[in-house]
Parts: C-alpha cells; sequence; structure tokens
C-alpha cells in the first residue's frame, strides 16, 4: 500500500462540531502516569523532568496537569517582609493565611494613619496642655525657692548677684550696696583675705544650686516624657489591641506588633506636626515634611486567594533574579540606598505551595540560575541577597530572613539534555528522580481515531475556529501517519497538526466556507510546502536543465541512481544522485572516494565496508579474492551520511564486474548487510517523492520508478499525485528483500542461484561476476609469481 487510506465514512460522525471536544491528553499515557506520579507524591526529590522531541506537546500537557493538581490544592499562606527594629539590615518576613496578608498591611496602615491623626490632637488637648502646665509649675517654683535659698546665702555673707552680658556675677555688699573697685582696693589685706573665703564659701553654694537646678530639669524632662509616653501608650494599647486578638495565635506577629509598639513609644515625636529643616540624610527625611515613617510599612511580597489553590508560575526567563529575587536600590542626591520595602521576590517564592514550570535549557543559559535552583530545593529555602553574596563578594548590603519554601519544580527539556545531566550532574539525579518520557506516536486504532477528531474539535472550540467535516478529519488523520512514517501508528507531534488545523481553517474561511473540507487540507499542505521548498526546486531545476547529471532514461555499466534525503530547518525533500563505480585488477578492495576525501560519516563508512565482506562471502569460495573498486557520489560536495545507498553502490560494483548496464529509469534506496538482506531505512516518502519529482520534471515514461525495502512499505505515506500516478501506470514503487531481487530489477538479468557444484548458471548476473573476479584473481596471481622470479633471478 503506497498510502494508508482513512475511511472518512468509519468515523461515525459528519463534522467536529458534534463530538465533545477531547480533556484528557492525547496518547501519553506514560508520561501522563509519570506527571500523575510526580504531582502527587510529597516526597523530597521528587521533582519531575519532562523530556521527549519538540512538538509532541511537552508544555501544554504538564501546564494542563499542573493547572488541575492546582485547583485541588490548597492556597498557600501568604508572606510578608517588615522591619526589624532591632536590626534594620535584617528584614524578618511573617506568613499569614491565604488572603490575610493584605488585611494585615491594611491594619498597620490604619493604625499609623490614625496615630498620625490622634497623638497631634492628644498633645494639643487642653487637658494634656494642663497637666504639662502644672508640671513645669511646680519645676518653676521649686527652681524659685532654690534661688531664693542660695540668694539668702549670698546675702548673709555680703554678696549679691550683678547681672552682665554673659551671666550673673557675685558683688561683695557693704551696708547693702554693692561695692566698688577701689573700695576694694583700699580694704586691709586681712579684710579682703576674709571676703575671698567668704566668696569661696557662696560659689560653692552656687555650684550646688546648679546642680540642684540641673537635676530639677532633668527630672521635669523626664516627668513630661513619661506623661508623653503614657498618652501614646493609652493610644496604641487602644488601636493595637483589635490588631492582637486577630493574630494571637500567631507569635511571629505578636512579637512584631510588640516592636511596633515600643518603637512608637520611643519615637513618638516623629508623629508630631513638626517642620523639619536641614540637610536631608539618605532621603529619609525632606525638608518642610514630617519624618519619615516608611519603617512601618508592611511589604506583601505573596499574595494569595483563599479559594484559588495552589499557585502555578511558568517562568519563561528564568535568571537568577527573576527565579530568587532581588532588593532594589533608591537613589537620593547622589547616594544610593534601599530598605525592607524594596525586597521583590522571584518565582520561587511566587510558586510557594505550588508548582513551579522552567524550560531547562532556558535555565541553564542563565549564570548560576541553576546553581541556585538547586540550592532551594536543597535546603527549601529562598534566601534573597545581593548577587555579590551569592557569588562569595563581601557586601554590606541587607540580608533578608530566609523564605521557606515547599515547591514541585517540572524542568521541561530534550532527551538529549536529560541523559547529560544525569551522566554529568552528580545532584540531577537526587533532586529530579521523575522522568516524564514524552512519545512521538501512538498505536492506531478506530478509537484513536476518534481522538484525533476531538482534539481537532477542541482546538476548533478554544480558537474559534470552523469545524472540520469528516473528510477534512479524515486527511488529518491520513498526514498523522504519514508523520510517524507507520501505517499503524499516529503521530503526536500536535504543534505540527495544529499548525496544519489552523492553516485549513484559514483556507477554508478564504473560501468562505461554514466547515473545513478536505481540500482546504490539501491546499494548506500544498502551501504550507510550496513556502519551504525553494531549495528543492533549484536542485530539481539544476537536475532538469542538466547542471546535476542525473539520466532517467537508457542503461550505463556501473552507473546507478541513488536517493538521499536533505534536511534544511523546516524543509525536508528527496534528491537523486548518481552513484557510480569503477572496477580494476588489484588487491585493495572497495575505496569509497568519499571517505578518502573525508566527505562521508561513520555510519556511511560502515556501509561502504559492509559491502566487501558480502562481496567476498559471495564470490571468494573458488579462488582469492582480487578487486579493487571505487565509489563516489558524483556532484556532492558535502558529508554524506548513512548506510542507505548501500544497495546502490553494490548494484553499481556488481554491474561494473558483469559489465552489465543498469536501468537509469529506476533509483534504488535500502541498507544491505554482509549476508545480502536488504533492511528498511529512513525517509522513504521523501525520496521515493524526490525522484517523481525529476522523472516528472523531465516526463513521465511508465517505466520510471523506485526500488524500496521491503520492510519499508509499512511506512509509504507518499502524496496524492505520486499515489495517483502510480495507479495510472506512469510510475512504480517495487519493494524487494535481497540484493539479486534488486538487482535483476536494475538490470533485467537473473542473478543466479548456486547449484551443487557452487556454479551459477551460465549468463547470469552472477556468473559473468563470478567470471570477471576469477580472471582478475588469476592475473594477479600471474603477476605475483612473475614479480617473484625476477626477484630470484636479480639475487
Amino acid at each position: 500500500m503506497l498510502t494508508p487510506r482513512v475511511d472518512a465514512s468509519r468515523l461515525g460522525f459528519s463534522d467536529t462540531s458534534v463530538l465533545t471536544p477531547l480533556e484528557e491528553p492525547l496518547g501519553q499515557q506514560r508520561a501522563v502516569e509519570a506527571l500523575e506520579f510526580g504531582l502527587t507524591i510529597t516526597s523530597p526529590g521528587f521533582n519531575i523532568f519532562a523530556t521527549g522531541p519538540m512538538g509532541t506537546g511537552k508544555w501544554s500537557i504538564v501546564k494542563r496537569m499542573v493547572q488541575r493538581m492546582a485547583r485541588a490544592g490548597v492556597a498557600p499562606p501568604d508572606w510578608c517582609y517588615v522591619n526589624n527594629f532591632l536590626d534594620s539590615f535584617r528584614p524578618r518576613c511573617l506568613p499569614f493565611a491565604a488572603g490575610q496578608g493584605r488585611a494585615f498591611k491594611h491594619g498597620i496602615e490604619t493604625l499609623i494613619q490614625i496615630l498620625r491623626r490622634d497623638i497631634p490632637t492628644e498633645f494639643e488637648s487642653s487637658k494634656y496642655l494642663d497637666a504639662k502646665a502644672r508640671i513645669v509649675s511646680q519645676a518653676d517654683g521649686r527652681k524659685k525657692v532654690l534661688f531664693r535659698e542660695v540668694n539668702e546665702f549670698a546675702r548673709d555673707r555680703a554678696f549679691g548677684f550683678q547681672e552682665e552680658a554673659v551671666g550673673f556675677s557675685l558683688v561683695p555688699l557693704h551696708e547693702g550696696h554693692p561695692m566698688k573697685e577701689e573700695e576694694l582696693v583700699r580694704l586691709p589685706a586681712d579684710k579682703q583675705r576674709e571676703l575671698e573665703e567668704r566668696k569661696t564659701h557662696v560659689e560653692a553654694k552656687i555650684r550646688e544650686f546648679q546642680s540642684q537646678i540641673h537635676a530639677l530639669d532633668h527630672e521635669t524632662e523626664r516627668n513630661l516624657r513619661n506623661m508623653d509616653r503614657q498618652v501614646v501608650k493609652n493610644l496604641l494599647d487602644q488601636q493595637l489591641e483589635p490588631l492582637r486578638r486577630i493574630y494571637q495565635d500567631l507569635p511571629e506577629v505578636l512579637g512584631y506588633l510588640d516592636q511596633v509598639y515600643a518603637d512608637i513609644v520611643t519615637n513618638y515625636k516623629d508623629f508630631l506636626h513638626k517642620e523639619t529643616h536641614g540637610v536631608p540624610l539618605l532621603g529619609l527625611i525632606t525638608p518642610g515634611r514630617t519624618a519619615d515613617l516608611s519603617r512601618y510599612e508592611v511589604n506583601l511580597i505573596v499574595e494569595n486567594k483563599p479559594d484559588g489553590g495552589a499557585p502555578v508560575v511558568d517562568e519563561s526567563h528564568p535568571t537568577y533574579a527573576n527565579l530568587i529575587g532581588k532588593i532594589e536600590r533608591k537613589v537620593h542626591l547622589g547616594v544610593v540606598f534601599t530598605d525592607f520595602t524594596e525586597i521583590k521576590v522571584g518565582a520561587c517564592i511566587q510558586a510557594n505551595g505550588g508548582y513551579l514550570i522552567l524550560n531547562a535549557l532556558d535555565l541553564l543559559r542563565q549564570p548560576f540560575a541553576y546553581d541556585a535552583l538547586k540550592r532551594v530545593i536543597r535546603t527549601r529555602e529562598v534566601k534573597i541577597e545581593d548577587p555579590g553574596e551569592y557569588f562569595g563578594f563581601s557586601t554590606t548590603g541587607m540580608k533578608p530572613q530566609p523564605v521557606p519554601v515547599n515547591l514541585k519544580v517540572i524542568l521541561l527539556g530534550p532527551p538529549i539534555l536529560y541523559h547529560l545531566l544525569q551522566a554529568y550532574e552528580e545532584d540531577f539525579s537526587k533532586m529530579f528522580k521523575v522522568k516524564a518520557d514524552f512519545d512521538v506516536d501512538l498505536v492506531r486504532s478506530d478509537q484513536e481515531d476518534l481522538r484525533y477528531a476531538q482534539y481537532i474539535a477542541r482546538l476548533c472550540r478554544e480558537e474559534a475556529l470552523p469545524h472540520f467535516d469528516a473528510e477534512a478529519v479524515s486527511e488529518i488523520i491520513q498526514q498523522g501517519l504519514r508523520m510517524a512514517d507507520r501505517h499503524d501508528r499516529l503521530s503526536l507531534r500536535l504543534s505540527l497538526l495544529s499548525d496544519l488545523i489552523r492553516e485549513a481553517s484559514f483556507w477554508a474561511q478564504q473560501r468562505k466556507h461554514s466547515l473545513v473540507t478536505r481540500d482546504d487540507v490539501d491546499k494548506a499542505i500544498k502551501k504550507k510546502r510550496f513556502r519551504a521548498d525553494l531549495p528543492e526546486q533549484w536542485i530539481q531545476d539544476e537536475i532538469r536543465e542538466g547542471t546535476l547529471i542525473v539520466d532517467v532514461e537508457g542503461e550505463v555499466v556501473g552507473q546507478v541512481n541513488g536517493l538521499s534525503v536533505h534536511l534544511l530547518g523546516d524543509s525536508t525533500f528527496g534528491r537523486p544522485c548518481r552513484i557510480t563505480a569503477r572496477t580494476f585488477v588489484g588487491t585493495k578492495g572497495v575505496i569509497d572516494i568519499q571517505r578518502e576525501a573525508e566527505l562521508a560519516g561513520h555510519i556511511h563508512s560502515k556501509g561502504v565496508m559492509t559491502l566487501s565482506g558480502y562481496l567476498a562471502g559471495k564470490f571468494a569460495g573458488a579462488h582469492p579474492f582480487a578487486l579493487s573498486a571505487t565509489l563516489t557520489f558524483e556532484q556532492t560536495y558535502s558529508e554524506v551520511e548513512g548506510d542507505s545507498a548501500a544497495v546502490g553502490e553494490l548494484a553499481a560494483i556488481l554491474s561494473s564486474l558483469a559489465e552489465v548496464p543498469v536501468r537509469q529509469c529506476l533509483a534504488v534506496t535500502g541498507s544491505v548487510n554482509q549476508l545480502g538482506e536488504i533492511q528498511p531505512i529512513g525517509g522513504v516518502n521523501e525520496k521515493v517523492e524526490g525522484f517523481f519529482e525529476t522523472c516528472k520534471k523531465r516526463g513521465l515514461t511508465g517505466k520510471q520508478g523506485v526500488i524500496i525495502p521491503v520492510r519499508n512499505t509499512k511506512h509509504l505515506a507518499l502524496r496524492r499525485e505520486v499515489v495517483e500516478a502510480v495507479e495510472a501506470g506512469q510510475f512504480s514503487v517495487y519493494g524487494v528483500n535481497s540484493v539479486e531481487e534488486a538487482m535483476e530489477l536494475l538490470t533485467g538479468t537473473q542473478a543466479g542461484e548456486r547449484d551443487a557444484e557452487g556454479r551459477y548458471p551460465e549468463g547470469t548476473l552472477y556468473a559473468r561476476v563470478t567470471q570477471r573476479l576469477g580472471e582478475m584473481a588469476e592475473i594477479v596471481g600471474t603477476w605475483g609469481e612473475t614479480k617473484h622470479k625476477d626477484t630470484a633471478d636479480e639475487a
């Protein structure tokens, strides 16, 4: 069968609008089971690495399953960063029940607003002012008493106080009047000594007086401050009590409220209406405004809805800062500073209590991001710090309290990356113990055909596309079989299928079709191929013009049309190329010119060396194997890889040995083993279609065709154009099991089988090959004997 047939009438519906959209993932039972296990188990280290080829729908399936699990989960707590009044460089983090973090933030903001209003009002009340006046009045009265006492003490000793520019000074008195300087000079010496002694006593009394005044001032200030604090405490007790009752079961929150209480009582003057002057320091005080109260703010870093389930975070740019968080900076008057309100969290904290989805390649491309993620998984906490701290550089920045986390990490990446991490990253297997391996295809059945249709129905509903009729669905299924390269398997490359569905819908809408038809799907396929096949057309045009020499008619000895596949981004196409062989007398065996020129890959070299084994085993039974042969791909200037040209190369060597021409209207592809069995190869559809395209441009004659391994017939899903040409007798596809079958088709000559005496029938292809190899062995033997004789004569 050249292409799988999908009977639209067996699908059981007229169009996809009547179908129930597919809710569960299409195929991928193995991956889905692994995901369910990994998402359900709570033991440490059972994180998930989802791997598989590109386009298998890993991300969409993972996202859907994670969101379903998250909806059934419990909403994790809210987290807030608050000031640590004991050490402002080490902010504290406080947990709250989901949805309560904002309430706490609002409660603190309301408290500060009320205190800003009530504290100044209380300090301006008549009750407060009267009490303050009484304390000051009492202090002033005591000061007057003390002054009167010291004044009387001084007068009793004939001294008085004289006011000067810098204060008061002692003045001696005589009969109640101050003495002048000349009177003091005229006093006798003994009177002056007596005066000095009395002055010393008075000065001592004055110093005692000053000490008492200072003590009285301090006492008054202390009494006023205690009264002020008591006023503030009365207000705080009234305002903080509701918050204490709300959070009475959260010791950490109560401890923070106690710190707030103590700080407000100590720094209550910051709440008074006063204008500040002078130079601001680090932006904390701005001229003309009240003191900064941002230290009482609450930085709500994570907020969850009580009924929102567990969080799901898909971080598309997993840098170190986006994963862990960062501490931003402010600049004021050229000075850089920060505080706890500038702490910004990353995806690990946002996904706390839920699921974090990351692309493994994106993660590994970012410096230090993978190491940071490992630390989070290992320590189960996120430590937000300056990058310099993490990298070992000494800094004096803030060190916020780490946030404990419990999250499930899901990495998505290609299989090669998973195996490399398993082999070279010793911690990887400890942290990602669940592998969700996505397959590229699934076994086809009527049920899976229906699920394909339900997938189309879901995509049409989700993206408001026109629905597909049954014929269009059957064509999509047929394309799924082609992508899988099997008649019995459907492709799970959902991204490619989805794009085909979208393109077919576009052309249906352009044509004003209410439903997408088979013609719309065909047009989408053809248009997509047309957009990508420019390189193929260049090559086909060069073949048609004769720049690349490929014969599709006639017969030539030692020349075979081989088939190769070119992969150029999104374009994959087959190209015929001429394989030539020359054989001559010698003992060098098969010489691969591609390998000698270092234009052959390892697999291709292995295939060529396998040919030597087949030839020696097949034809060297009665005489030594004496053969030299050269093989090459004509007009190829890049590396040749793979062993799918082995049959063509062997055919060229056999044709050259037997001097039997090969039909150029046929191309051949297939691998061969040493026993002459033809093995399957890849890209069979592209190879057949590539040779068909060449023949079509040259003109189809009905004799042209391609020889493929029989084991590849189950992979055939040829384009409709090729199938129609085969059905019309304009082109042929042959399946062969052995080299003999291929050679008979290529040469039109029987290969022959050995008789009881080990000889091939006269006139058969292998008889000619055996005869030629015998002649070559005889020539080599004669030449060897002659050389030996000449050497002996010289001796």
